[in-house]
């Protein structure tokens, strides 16, 4: 992924896009974005709650403060390959995310209080949030990414995600990236992530297009469909530990 970047603020809009405003966002912005350093690949998320929710329920709300945490990895990762632990933090619509890196096997351990962080600032507050609320894994959700950047060297970024997927059981990110549908198989979910406001072809192209924002959270739509829903999002494993 280019790079490492441990912390980030940010807006972020996110977009459902139907596969012809999907082809029109491409077309219209090739003039403006190109593919990323790494422009396609998959990303592996384990979401940690309380037990009975606390954190995606109050995110639901939307209130003007919200938080959560959850472990990342790209692609399937094996026991001794880098790890994401991640806070991500919203206040006023402006997305702070702050992260440590680890190996799988030591991020699990830190993630259950086996194991001290790295003494930085970050795993400091990341060990404050496991004290405080107590979480345990509840969701693992993965998807593939298509990312651009701006062309003139700017810090727009957009992102289309595609095939979101999710499974109740079998949490662990080393055990594959099988999940049941959270969205139709046409169905985009674009993110626009910039420091400070559109620029105004993007405005434009978004405006003829009909293309509006939404307040979809990958994790919320699991939790409405899944926890609320009453449907069931156990798969059968598909794959083992790696060494």
């Amino acid at each position: 992924m280019g790079a490492i970047q441990n912390c980030f603020e940010r807006r972020e809009k996110k977009y459902l896009l139907t596969g012809e405003q999907y082809r029109a966002m491409r077309f219209g912005m090739a003039a403006y974005m190109k593919p990323d350093e790494h422009p396609r690949y998959s990303i592996s998320n384990i979401y940690y709650d309380t037990e009975h929710y606390d954190l995606i329920r109050t995110s639901l709300e939307k209130p003007v403060y919200k938080e959560k945490l959850r472990l990342r990895s790209y692609g399937v990762p094996g026991s001794r390959d880098p790890v994401f632990v991640e806070i991500k933090k919203k206040y006023q619509h402006v997305v702070y995310k702050r992260r440590v890196t680890m190996q799988m096997q030591n991020a699990q351990r830190f993630l259950r209080g086996a194991q001290s962080g790295d003494g930085s600032q970050i795993s400091r507050e990341i060990d404050w949030f496991l004290r405080f609320y107590q979480p345990e894994p509840k969701v693992f959700i993965a998807y593939d990414r298509e990312a651009y950047a701006a062309a003139d060297g700017g810090q727009l970024r957009i992102t289309f995600d595609t095939a979101l997927r999710a499974r109740s059981n079998d949490l662990d990110l080393r055990l594959g990236d099988h999940g049941v549908p959270l969205l139709p198989a046409d169905c985009y979910l674009m993110e626009i992530k910039i420091p400070g406001a559109a620029p105004l072809w993007l405005a434009r192209l978004l405006s003829d297009n009909e293309i509006f924002p939404t307040s979809f959270s990958k994790y919320g739509a699991y939790y409405k469909q899944f926890v609320l829903g009453g449907k069931s999002a156990e798969v059968k494993k598909e794959a083992v530990l790696s060494a």
